[in-house]
C-alpha cells in the first residue's frame, strides 16, 4: 500500500499499520484542550514527546473560555478571566513544542499498538499513545421548542450572550455554581433574573450562594421545573413552571432562558472502544488515568463527574501525561521482534 506522508505534521493517509515506521508515528496525540488537554500537552512537550494536540474547531480552550472571572485557580491572587487563563496555558504548551491544531477528531481506532485518529479533512494521524481530554457539553432541558429557540431567547452561555439581554426578564435554570455564576453575571444587564431550581436548597458553594442571595435583581422559584417553553414570532415569550411538590403549574414571563443544569461527557467519539461508566463518563483505572486499552489515557471532565474544577482537570491532565510518558518508556525498553536474532548475528560477526 502506498503511503503519502505530510512532512509538516508527520501524518499519513493510510491506516495500514503494517507499513508504519517511526517517522510515520507520533509519540502521543492529545484529543481536546481546556485545563486537562493543555496541561497534558505541556507535560508531554516538556518530556520531548512532541505532542500533536487537537483543540477542537469550536470548543478550543474548553468550558473556561465561556466563563467570566476565575478566582480559585492557584497563582492568581486577584483572579483571572477564563479565556485569559486558557490563552496562557495554550501559549505555555506551545512554547515547549506542542503542536496545536484547532480542529476536531471525527473518528478513532484505538485498539492496536499504533492508534489512529482522523480529522475533519479526512487526514489520518498516528500515535503510540493517545490522551482523551474531550471534556463535556451543556446538558439540555429536552423540551419541545428548546432547539428551535436556541439563539432566539434560549442560551447555554451567559458570557457569550448576556449582553443581548439588556433590560430583559431572564430565567436561569439550575442550582449549582454555574447557575449562580450565570445569574450574577446576567444581573448586570437584565431587568430581573429568576433562578428556577427543582429543590428548596442549592447545591452551589456557599460563596456563590451568598452572591446570588445578596443581588437585588435575583429572585428564586424554589421546587420548580420548566414544563413548557412558549414562543411568539420565533422568539422566547415565556415559560410554564411546574411545582415539583404539588404539581401545580404557573406562567412566568421571560424573554431570556439560560440553561445551567449540568453537563454530559463528550464520549461519543470513543463509545464502543473505551469503557464508560453508567453515566457515560470514561472509566479509568484510578488512581491512574489508564483506560481499558493500553496506551490510551483519560483526563478532565470526560472522566470526572465529582469535582469538575479547573485545577482538578489540570491535575488529571498532568497525570495522564506522566502515565503516557511511562507507557512510552516501557515500550522503548521492551525487546523488539527479532532483537535476539540481531544480537546473535552481531556476536557472530564480532
Amino acid at each position: 500500500m502506498s503511503t503519502t506522508l505530510d512532512t509538516t505534521t508527520t501524518t499519513t493517509t493510510t491506516t495500514d499499520t503494517d507499513t508504519d515506521t517511526d517517522s510515520d508515528v507520533r509519540h502521543v496525540i492529545v484529543i481536546g484542550s481546556g485545563p486537562a488537554g493543555y496541561t497534558a500537552a505541556l507535560y508531554t512537550a516538556r518530556a520531548s514527546l512532541k505532542p500533536l494536540v487537537f483543540e477542537g474547531a469550536v470548543t478550543a480552550g474548553g468550558a473556561l473560555v465561556q466563563t467570566t472571572e476565575v478566582e480559585n485557580f492557584p497563582g492568581f491572587r486577584d483572579g483571572i478571566m477564563g479565556p485569559d487563563l486558557m490563552d496562557n496555558m495554550r501559549a505555555q504548551a506551545e512554547r515547549f513544542g506542542a503542536e496545536l491544531v484547532p480542529d476536531d477528531i471525527v473518528e478513532v481506532d484505538l485498539t492496536g499498538p499504533v492508534k489512529t485518529v482522523t480529522d475533519t479533512a479526512g487526514t489520518v494521524h498516528r500515535a503510540k499513545a493517545v490522551i482523551v481530554a474531550t471534556g463535556s457539553q451543556h446538558r439540555k432541558l429536552g423540551l419541545p421548542g428548546e432547539d428551535a429557540l436556541s439563539g432566539r431567547g434560549v442560551s447555554y452561555c451567559a458570557t457569550c450572550d448576556g449582553f443581548f439581554f439588556r433590560e430583559h426578564d431572564i430565567v436561569v435554570v439550575g442550582g449549582g455554581d454555574t447557575a449562580m455564576e450565570e445569574a450574577t453575571f446576567l444581573s448586570r444587564f437584565a431587568r430581573s433574573v429568576t433562578i428556577v431550581h427543582r429543590r428548596d436548597t442549592l447545591r452551589a458553594s456557599k460563596t456563590m450562594q451568598d452572591r446570588a442571595f445578596a443581588d437585588p435583581k435575583i429572585s428564586f422559584a424554589w421546587n420548580s421545573e420548566i414544563a413548557e417553553i412558549h414562543e411568539d414570532g420565533g422568539k422566547l415569550a415565556g415559560l410554564t413552571l411546574r411545582d415539583t411538590v404539588t404539581g401545580e403549574t404557573s406562567r412566568l414571563p421571560a424573554t431570556g432562558l439560560f440553561v445551567a443544569i449540568g453537563h454530559d461527557p463528550r464520549t461519543d467519539l470513543v463509545t464502543g472502544q473505551l469503557d464508560l461508566d453508567d453515566e457515560g463518563y470514561l472509566k479509568v483505572a484510578s488512581p491512574s488515568t489508564r483506560t481499558n486499552i493500553a496506551g490510551v489515557f483519560g483526563a478532565g471532565d470526560v472522566v470526572d463527574h465529582t469535582y469538575r474544577q479547573a485545577i482538578t482537570a489540570a491535575g488529571s491532565g498532568c497525570a495522564a501525561a506522566l502515565d503516557a510518558e511511562r507507557y512510552l518508556a516501557a515500550l522503548a525498553d521492551a525487546p523488539r521482534p527479532g532483537a535476539a536474532l540481531e544480537r546473535e548475528l552481531a556476536d557472530h560477526l564480532a
